[in-house]
């Protein structure tokens, strides 16, 4: 009959935490050890719907400090920062506002001319 084999914390904290999580692993030479997992950051979210932006990695603050710029952004306007979906309302909203102002400036050029009266 053989013993279970008891693991043992590789590091000081000795408590099952969401800070200390591990998982066991068969090294070549055949025992069983911890391996201490690193844990996992949030995804990059939409600052204005706050949605998870797709095609970013999940980094911490000192992997994203190291990784290239191309990794930590998406080729479009505000990409790595906003969605698509608020990037499309920004410019829809954007465009709408001038249209408005050109309306606006275009009536009050038909309120100041003169009325022409027929004879």
């Amino acid at each position: 009959i053989e013993m279970a084999v008891r693991l043992v914390y590789r590091r000081r904290h000795g408590f099952n935490t969401a800070s200390n999580k591990v998982k066991k692993v068969k090294t070549p030479g055949g025992r069983l050890v911890f391996y201490h997992l690193k844990r996992t950051s949030k995804a990059a979210a939409c600052g204005d719907c706050h949605t998870r932006l797709s095609g970013l990695k999940r980094l911490t603050g000192a992997e994203r400090h190291r990784t290239a710029k191309s990794q930590k952004t998406v080729n479009r306007a505000y990409g790595g920062s906003r969605c698509a979906s608020c990037v499309r309302g920004r410019i829809v909203r954007a465009f709408l506002i001038e249209e408005q102002k050109i309306v606006k400036r275009f009536l009050k050029q038909q309120q100041n001319q003169p009325k022409s009266t027929k004879a």
